[in-house]
């Protein structure tokens, strides 16, 4: 069983606290890596409710804000629809994986995960004018 730990990070140079998830095998694609992070945090969201999305992906019908996505009104986020909008971002560059500072550029790459494994999703902020 491995502790992993994620954090994310923008170019832009933000960065949020590292939370953990529990992973049971040794070793996963980065597709499941994404797909189960994905499904924590909706988990999360639906248990606690609200009307702030802080996830990786942004869901349909919200407004990006200064600590996630506001949503137009309080409502359940559907885990399966955000894990296939991350792995679309994952596909065309919206954020990049870097595991323990190595980063993994296809989806089928398969990672180890250790206890103290720590992943990085780099989200990719477009410049200014550019």
């Amino acid at each position: 069983m491995a502790m992993v730990s994620f954090v994310d990070e923008t170019t832009a140079g933000e960065r949020s606290t590292a939370w953990h998830l529990e992973i049971f095998e040794e070793r996963l694609p980065v597709r499941e890596v994404i797909r189960r992070r994905v499904f924590q945090e909706v988990a999360e969201h639906n248990a606690q409710g609200g009307d702030v999305f802080r996830g990786l992906v942004q869901p349909t019908g919200t407004e990006r804000t200064l600590n996630g996505f506001k949503l137009r009104q309080p409502r359940r986020i559907d885990p399966q629809e955000q894990a296939d909008r991350a792995l679309e971002a994952f596909s065309r560059n919206g954020f990049i994986v870097l595991v323990d500072d190595r980063q993994v550029d296809e989806l089928d790459a398969v990672v180890e995960l250790t206890r103290g494994t720590r992943i990085t999703f780099l989200k990719l902020v477009p410049l200014v004018g550019g």
